[in-house]
Order: structure tokens, then sequence, then C-alpha cells
């Protein structure tokens, strides 16, 4: 009976929560519509665990990758081909999605890559990538969410989505925000979901106005076919996420910012090479972009998703066949505003002399400098508010030019 009850009192205050964000909706900032008059929408989706830049884009070209990588290395022919982004490069075989988007030039990929931060824990790693400053605990808001407070204003309704249970740290701050929860539970057919409303009309009407307006924000992104279904795995819901999401950013009223994570990245054992684990969360980010593609509409061409990750892993495999903490690693790039169709990288090779600490990728590009050119040419952030305001003390990292359209 107790466990009963707590759980009757935890979904009311979730339904409380939802009907309450879904209402705060229309009191989220403004910024203007582009002088060009796009609309534009930025996503900014973490990979929490540290991605192994150089198992999802081989430098397969580089004489010294296939001996570091071993067993997991990815090759150009065999069973399980990796993709060729250009003679150098080649993408994981279970991202068709993005090389096809790389191929259409609205995907790009920044290698060798790395947040300031050279130590090797999670937590902090993710502190640096998250907040925009250049060491951890320094402050408890993130450089998305300061971004937000310096756009321009203007008539247009917009606002921040936060995806997931709390809202990731890059997103939290002053700047109001929205969140919203996938639900993963089986969720109530729409006859009893009225009936519990017409019910809670009569006994309690703050809860009723709460779970009606909570069941329409769930409709909206949700839709009759996206009620979650028994069974799913890892790959359904980073697609399940990133549809509702996409559904959200699409409504005309809708949020132009969202940020969102998906965990698990942390492959220090049976990492896989074509096949395995990271394939399969490979194949479920390749679904997330595809599904925000496919949802976003005709919004796709005024859109930038940014990945990006807390740190790389090392160039040689260990001994259970995994990958440990690295340094350097990828960001990815992809909607139609984006200046695709390329790799961009100072590649500083893989010879021993050459890896960072003797073990990792070496960063040749500072991964607030893509954060940077992003800002500045999709949103119209200027470069002074990016150095003192979105990365404090970050004047000498310049923003990347030419990655939007």
């Amino acid at each position: 009976m107790d466990q009963i009850r707590t759980t009757l009192l935890t979904s009311r205050r979730h339904l409380l929560l939802a009907g309450a964000s879904f209402a705060a909706w229309g009191y989220l900032p403004k910024f203007a519509r582009a002088a060009d008059q796009r609309d534009p929408r930025l996503i900014v989706v973490i990979l929490r665990g540290a991605l192994d830049g150089l198992a999802t884009v081989a430098p397969i070209g580089d004489p010294d990758y296939a001996g570091l990588h071993g067993a997991i290395a990815l090759a150009a022919d065999g069973p399980h081909p990796a993709l060729p982004l250009d003679a150098f490069f080649a993408l994981h075989p279970s991202m068709p999605e993005f090389a096809r988007m790389v191929r259409d030039k609205q995907a790009a990929v920044i290698h060798a890559v790395a947040t300031p931060y050279r130590e090797r824990s999670h937590f902090d790693g993710q502190d640096v990538l998250e907040s925009g400053f250049a060491g951890p605990g320094r402050v408890q808001s993130g450089w998305l969410n300061r971004a937000l407070e310096v756009l321009p204003r203007g008539p247009r309704v917009s606002g921040a989505l936060a995806v997931g249970p709390t809202a990731p740290l890059v997103l939290r701050g002053a700047a109001p925000t929205v969140g919203w929860a996938p639900v993963t539970l089986p969720q109530a057919d729409d006859d009893t979901a009225m009936r519990l409303v017409d019910l809670y009309a009569h006994r309690d009407p703050a809860l009723a106005s709460a779970l009606s307006q909570g069941l329409k924000l769930e409709k909206v992104a949700f839709g009759d076919d996206m009620k979650s279904k028994p069974g799913g795995n890892q790959i359904a819901a980073m697609r399940q996420v990133a549809r509702g999401a996409a559904k959200l950013m699409a409504a005309d009223d809708g949020p132009r910012i969202a940020a969102l994570a998906f965990d698990g990245w942390d492959t220090h054992a049976n990492e896989g090479g074509a096949v395995g684990r990271l394939a399969q969360l490979l194949s479920g980010l390749d679904g997330a972009l595809a599904e925000f593609e496919s949802g976003l509409g005709a919004h796709w061409r005024d859109t930038v998703i940014v990945v990006a990750t807390e740190f790389g892993r090392t160039a040689k495999i260990n001994g259970t066949q995994g990958t440990d903490h690295g340094t350097g690693t990828i960001a990815l790039l992809a909607g139609g505003a984006v200046k695709g169709g390329r790799v961009i990288a100072d590649w500083p090779t893989l010879k021993m002399a050459s890896l960072y600490q003797g073990r990792d990728l070496a960063p040749t590009t500072d991964l607030r400098a893509v954060f940077k050119g992003v800002l500045a040419d999709h949103l119209g952030v200027s470069e002074r508010a990016l150095s003192n305001s979105v990365f404090p003390e970050s004047a000498a990292v310049k923003p990347m030019k030419g990655l939007v359209a």
C-alpha cells in the first residue's frame, strides 16, 4: 500500500510540473528573426561517458591507426566496411544517415577537438564541457543558458527546451527554460486519461488543470503513434527522445533551442569494432539525427545540431578490447544550415611522438571555438559576448568560421 501511495504522489508531482511547464511556454524569452528571414534552431547533444572519436570517424589513412586500435579498428573493406568521408577519414558503418547528410553537405565532422580540460574524470570533464569555463567547479550555469541571455530580442516567441528528468548543466542558469522528460513507462489510453481529468475536475481542480495541460504537451511531443511500448531498447529510446523534441521544436510557437544528453559512452571493455557495443550506441545516435531531420520538416534547413562529448579515449586499445579515458575526440555538426560535406581537422598524426602524454589523440582544436562559431554565425551572438559572458576568459579562443552555410 505504501508503495502504491508513493507512486501516486510521485505521479501527481510529475503532472503538476508538466502542466506548469506547458503553461509557462508563453513566458519564455523571445528573440528576433534573423535579418535574412531565417528562423534558426540550435540543438546541443551531449554524449556522456567520452566518445571514442577514433572509432567513430576513423583516420584510416593514418599508417599508425590500425596498429593502435587493433581488433576494433575500422577498415575500408571487409564484412562491415567503414563509410568513406574523404580519402583519409571514414565513418563507422552504424551511421549511414549521418553519412548521407555529409554527402548532401548537411553534416560535418571536426576532428582532434577537446575542451581545455586535460584530466580524466568524467564528472569534471562534463562540468567543463557544459559550463563553458576552463576548469571544473567554477559555476552552476551552462554556456548555452548564458547564450540565451545575450541573444537579440524580438517579437517571435521562443525559448529553450531542456530534455530529460533534469536539465543538463549546459542549459541551467538565469535564463528561463522549459523541461520535458519523455515518459518511458507504458501510458494510459486516452479514455482513461480523460476519465482522470473528469474525476479530478470535481475533487482537485488544480491537478485537473495540470493533468490536462500535461497531456497536451505530451500529445504535441509524442502524438498518437508515440506511446511508449514495453521492451524498448537504447536505440529506440534515443530515436523516441529526438522525435518528441523535434515535434516540439517544429511548432511555430515552440522552442528554438534545445539541449539533451545521451549516457553510456564509457567503453572500457568490449567496445567492438564495426559491430558491438559502440556500434549499437552509434546506431541510436544516427537514428536520433534522422528523427530530428524528419520531425523538424521545413525547419531543418535553418537547424544546426552540435554533438559533443567530455573527452576522447586512448589511441591504443586495452586488454579488455576497449579504450580508456583519453583527450582528443570529435564533434559532429548536422542540419540544413550546416556548411557540410567535409571533415575539418588539423591532423596531429598518431605517431607515438605526437600522441598526447604518449597515449591519446592530441587535440589541435578547442571545442569552444566550434561552439562559438555556431553561436556567432547561426544565432548572431557577438564575439565580445562570447568571450566575456558565454565562455568567460576565453578571448584567445576565436570562433571557428565557416561552419554555417
